[in-house]
């Protein structure tokens, strides 16, 4: 099982109220795509979290992550969402089974 997170600045002059908007477009329009297993965002508690945005999506291997960043679905909430509204991403990719080796992800 591959943990996939991306953690996202967000642009200065957003309206209020815009992440709580994008949480919830993350996760209606995000579970559309056959890949996904799993999709939680949220923002931040504290002020001083360089990364107020987060997305996380569990995927069963590398394979299926790979086709999820080919999906037209994603592609158009990335063009949509993500790059209207944020400034800057990083992303890491976990492996959450205990004792496999992760070139077999």
């Amino acid at each position: 099982m591959v943990h996939f997170i991306a953690l996202y600045k967000l642009k200065a002059d957003l309206p209020e109220g815009r992440a709580e908007q994008m949480i919830r477009r993350s996760r209606s329009q995000l579970l559309k795509i056959q890949e996904v297993l799993n999709v939680r965002s949220g923002v931040r508690i504290h002020e001083e979290c360089e990364w107020p945005f987060f997305l996380a999506i569990d995927f069963e291997n590398l394979d299926k992550l790979e086709m999820f960043r080919e999906d037209p679905v994603l592609l158009k909430f990335a063009q949509e969402v993500i790059q209207p509204n944020t400034s800057d991403c990083m992303e890491c990719v976990y492996e959450m089974e205990p004792g496999k080796d992760v070139k077999y992800s």
